[in-house]
């Protein structure tokens, strides 16, 4: 960099995104917003008028993708649903809910009218762009390969009543007969397990030099770990848990 710092001494002056997400806006892997661009520019000690000029061309960096022009979409899950859009394979635990991206219409509107927002005509923004976005996902030229682990939990929930759950669990049976999608349930009896902290995904790529992300999601935002540290040790929990599943088709055999 001209102002003499490493990614490293970027990445530890704490200004919220690691020396992986560096690389992505330097190789324009990921639009770099205007907020991103002020806290670089304080850190480098550029001049005010230049930091404004470099914000404004900021709104300029996203590709135009359904997502970024999306009022739907909140700014932290864009970053989110760019990344899923590239990812080689995408590996998901989730111990309380069907994830989105295996959603039928019907259980993501009980899943959203669930949060009972203030704007009732959200709701159906909300699915419109789920299921969106899952097509984007499957009818990619390649689609990525998805490794799904919910928890039995979410498959004895009746969300949206029994036969709307029926109507979730015989399309999950669905996509898992693809060869690019593997469902597994970690049953009740498995008892305690490794991944009892909460859902994660983990998104990896084929590019070397893309860093693979740990993807953590909040009601107001989300973190994403790209230090291979951190990616690895999401890694061995996921290896623990996947060991210790079985297959939808057994499960519903049971």
């Amino acid at each position: 960099m001209a102002t003499g710092k490493t990614r490293r001494e970027v990445a530890e002056a704490k200004l919220g995104f690691s020396e992986p997400t560096l690389h992505r806006f330097e190789t324009g892997k990921v639009p770099v917003s205007p907020a991103n661009v002020r806290a670089l520019c304080w850190l480098y000690g550029v001049d005010s008028a230049i930091a404004d000029a470099l914000a404004e061309l900021a709104l300029g960096t996203s590709r135009a993708e359904w997502w970024d022009a999306s009022p739907v979409v909140p700014d932290w899950f864009k970053l989110y649903v760019g990344l899923e859009a590239s990812a080689s394979s995408i590996f998901i635990y989730d111990g309380e809910i069907v994830p989105g991206e295996l959603q039928t219409e019907q259980y993501a509107h009980a899943v959203f009218r669930a949060e009972q927002p203030a704007d009732i005509e959200a709701v159906g923004r909300q699915v419109k762009l789920r299921m969106q976005r899952q097509k984007a996902l499957f009818t990619r030229v390649s689609p990525p390969q998805v490794v799904t682990i919910l928890g039995e939990g979410a498959l004895r929930r009746p969300v949206g009543g029994e036969a709307v759950l029926a109507a979730q669990i015989q399309h999950l049976r669905q996509l898992a007969r693809h060869n690019h999608v593997q469902i597994k349930v970690l049953t009740f009896a498995a008892g305690a397990h490794a991944a009892m902290a909460g859902a994660f995904r983990i998104l990896e790529f084929e590019d070397p030099d893309d860093p693979d992300v740990v993807y953590l999601e909040s009601h107001i935002g989300a973190v994403y770990l790209d230090e291979p540290v951190e990616v690895a040790e999401y890694r061995r929990i996921f290896a623990l848990i996947i060991n210790a599943a079985i297959p939808i088709e057994d499960f519903c055999r049971r």
